[in-house]
């Protein structure tokens, strides 16, 4: 039995009309840098528009669609079982899903070529939307390492 009591998860508001501003919240604390949050707003907000007049479409939905193309739904962890260490694929839960996925949109939107933040930001989430990317990628490598350790799910914890 753990010594430490289950840290409680805070409920945070969510926007009536669209839902999404817990999402948009999120997604521009993993962009900040420094403290600089309306600075990360502000990219965020380019971003989003220039999805919106690239794909025809709401910026927020091409945001959720990327979202839900590049956050995991199975992942592995290592433990270690008589001396070897395997790779035993668990399920992700559902807020550590959506952080995995906004940081791996933003890391690979900051490894892209372009001018601005913002630019590789919006060129990130159309791909992402689109189902490719770099992101997206990164969702399927993990999703295919889990189905090649699946002999080791017995090992569960």
């Amino acid at each position: 039995m753990p010594r430490r009591p289950t840290i409680a998860r805070k409920t945070k508001y969510e926007d009536q009309l669209t839902g999404t501003a817990l999402t948009l919240d999120q997604f521009t604390n993993k962009l900040m840098y420094g403290g600089k949050r309306h600075l990360a707003h502000r990219i965020l907000e380019d971003a989003l528009a220039r999805c919106e007049s690239q794909a025809g479409r709401a910026g927020v939905e091409v945001l959720e669609q990327a979202l839900r193309n590049a956050m995991p739904l199975i992942e592995v962890k290592p433990k270690r079982v008589g001396g070897s260490t395997y790779q035993i694929p668990v399920e992700v839960r559902a807020d550590r899903r959506i952080s995995l996925g906004m940081r791996w949109l933003i890391e690979s939107a900051r490894k892209r070529n372009g001018k601005s933040m913002s630019d590789k930001l919006a060129a990130e989430l159309m791909d992402a939307s689109n189902g490719i990317g770099a992101a997206v990628k990164r969702r399927e490598d993990t999703h295919r390492m889990a189905e090649a350790n699946k002999a080791f799910s017995h090992f569960k914890w």
